[in-house]
């Protein structure tokens, strides 16, 4: 089953974590020092809000499936139309390992389709301090940890 995906930059998290669970009238299912996550059933989203973005607003949206075949059927679906794809393969990112495949709409907003593994302790997979990970610009070869400035958050 699919799950639909949105990301939030924000500049206050604890801020935006009240209003969020507010508006959601539940608490994120997952909360740390410059992220949260909310894993919602009505309607089937899973919302994320960090202050790791380049900007504030809408960071990326996304597909989250449940298994490695609906992402194998969800990339088919984008090869058969001719979109063009970039994969990360299996990363760390956004305290959760995922493989991911990433497009861009007609008008460059960038979309995931993901497949959640597990959770990791760390955003990247390092206990570093990191910078954002990052949306590959136009479907180029970039990793999704890749700390280049002109590149934006990928959390699923």
């Amino acid at each position: 089953m699919k799950r639909f995906h949105i990301h939030i930059g924000v500049s206050n998290l604890a801020d935006s974590i009240r209003f969020y669970n507010a508006l959601f009238g539940a608490d994120p299912v997952k909360v740390k020092s410059d992220y949260a996550k909310w894993m919602l059933e009505d309607p089937r989203i899973n919302f994320a809000i960090s202050t790791r973005t380049a900007k504030n607003g809408v960071e990326h949206l996304g597909i989250q499936v449940d298994d490695a075949t609906e992402l194998d059927a969800l990339r088919k679906q984008f090869s058969q139309a001719n979109i063009s794809t970039h994969s990360d393969g299996e990363t760390t990112c956004c305290y959760a390992k995922s493989e991911k495949y990433w497009v861009n709409d007609p008008s460059g907003i960038p979309w995931e389709a993901y497949h959640t593994m597990e959770d990791a302790q760390f955003f990247s997979g390092e206990n570093t301090s990191e910078g954002s990970c990052s949306i590959p610009d136009q479907n180029t070869s970039t990793t999704c940890c890749d700390t280049k400035p002109t590149k934006t958050s990928c959390c699923g």
